[in-house]
């Protein structure tokens, strides 16, 4: 599997179509999010990463400040921007009630819903989707993004309920405005 990797070497994702770039999710970086579990910029732990990876598939706890009065929602998306495909790779999509101001390690997973939190669909299955890139691909970003929402989100874009929805069709589905945002990057290689 390293040889793919290292085939698929300069295949990136990229920023553009980064959750945190859609024209519907711009607004004030105000929002403060931060993890107990790891610094921006640093690699996530082992136990964070998928089980094909050697992790546990357990999402880090998330602690954030800020929040605007008047949010309706708070939208956390994941998504790994160095994933050799077209677009950034959904790790995680979540709708969380705003008066939430932090998660613990292993909230978002797909089984047992933590109250408060209406976990979605990611890339493949349902909940948060640790860390697996390809071996010999090289660091791969990680992205959480946190956006305070001024109208809740209640359907995907063509009218499909949220819990089947795909990602991108629920990240299509905000119509802003958005009052606040926070992001914070961690790594991961193998």
């Amino acid at each position: 599997m390293a040889i793919l990797g290292t085939l698929l070497k300069n295949k990136r994702a990229g920023e553009t179509n980064l959750a945190w770039n859609l024209p519907a999710l711009a607004g004030p970086e105000t929002l403060t999010l931060r993890s107990p579990d790891f610094e921006h910029g640093t690699a996530l732990a082992a136990v964070h990463a998928g089980k094909r990876a050697g992790g546990e598939n357990r999402s880090p706890a998330l602690t954030w400040s800020g929040v605007p009065e008047g949010t309706a929602q708070l939208l956390l998306v994941v998504e790994d921007v160095d994933a050799p495909t077209s677009s950034p790779f959904v790790h995680l999509v979540a709708l969380l009630e705003p008066g939430l101001d932090a998660l613990p390690t292993g909230a978002l997973g797909g089984g047992t819903p933590t109250e408060g939190v209406r976990v979605l669909r990611s890339g493949m299955g349902r909940g948060y989707l640790g860390p697996e890139p390809i071996k010999g691909h090289g660091p791969h970003r990680y992205v959480f993004q946190l956006f305070a929402l001024e109208t809740a989100v209640t359907a995907a874009a063509g009218g499909a309920a949220l819990e089947t929805a795909k990602p991108r069709a629920v990240l299509a589905s905000v119509s802003g405005p958005v009052s606040a945002r926070g992001r914070l990057d961690g790594f991961y290689t193998r």
